[in-house]
């Protein structure tokens, strides 16, 4: 498994994590930047895929 794929699922787990709890407290700032991490783990993981359906 790719790094890359590790790292991005963490990012999505974290971005997720943010999003809820701008949600919860109101703070629309800290929801767009969750929903933001949350798409640049999404796009780190897919790189990692890729990697790994490169690899012999």
């Amino acid at each position: 498994m790719d790094k890359n794929r590790i790292i991005g699922s963490a990012k999505q787990v974290e971005g997720s994590i943010k999003e809820a709890v701008g949600k919860a407290v109101g703070d629309a700032k800290l929801e767009v930047e969750g929903k933001a991490e949350k798409a640049e783990g999404k796009a780190q993981n897919l790189v990692g895929s890729i990697k790994d359906s490169l690899k012999p």
